[in-house]
């Protein structure tokens, strides 16, 4: 994944404005785009040091949270027939996929913290964030997946291609 400016670019006291800003409610601000552009390259921030740790560490090893055995068992029930490694944007957003992710994300509410703010996530595990291979998630569907996905060694091939360049 490039790096581009992203919060860097804003310098020390920029990027604290910005953090406080964005804890700030969301009726605060109505629909200011410079509101929505922070928020737009928190989520590639986010992205992209996951991206660089996957890459660099066995997935299979890392913690996400300290929740992750229970996001994983409470996932694997309720979508033990979801397709992780090759997600499709139905999966997600589907009128069907939303009536059964919403009571999963929810039982996270006080438990994740920020479970329901906006995460970027990759469609294809085996792939980088692109444009065609990213979809916007809560963080609750970001950790469920991506807990899912390292221990079930679905993204041992991003950790495979970075160390094989080594």
């Amino acid at each position: 994944m490039a790096s581009g400016n992203g919060l860097a670019s804003l310098g020390a006291d920029g990027a604290s404005a910005a953090a406080r800003a964005l804890s700030l409610p969301a009726e605060a601000y109505g629909n200011d785009s410079r509101v929505e552009a922070l928020w737009a390259m928190k989520a590639y921030n986010h992205a992209e040091v996951y991206f660089n740790l996957i890459s660099s560490v066995d997935p299979k090893f890392l913690k996400l949270t300290k929740q992750d055995d229970k996001i994983y068992s409470t996932f694997r029930e309720t979508f033990n027939d979801l397709n992780i490694r090759l997600l499709k944007e139905h999966d997600l957003k589907s009128d069907e996929a939303k009536e059964r992710w919403r009571p999963y994300c929810n039982q996270f509410e006080g438990v994740i913290e920020d479970f329901n703010y906006g995460t970027l996530l990759r469609l294809d595990s085996e792939k980088d964030y692109t444009e065609e291979n990213t979809i916007f998630a809560t963080r609750v569907q970001f950790f469920a997946i991506e807990i899912a996905r390292n221990r079930e060694g679905y993204n041992d091939t991003v950790f495979k291609a970075r160390s094989s360049k080594s």
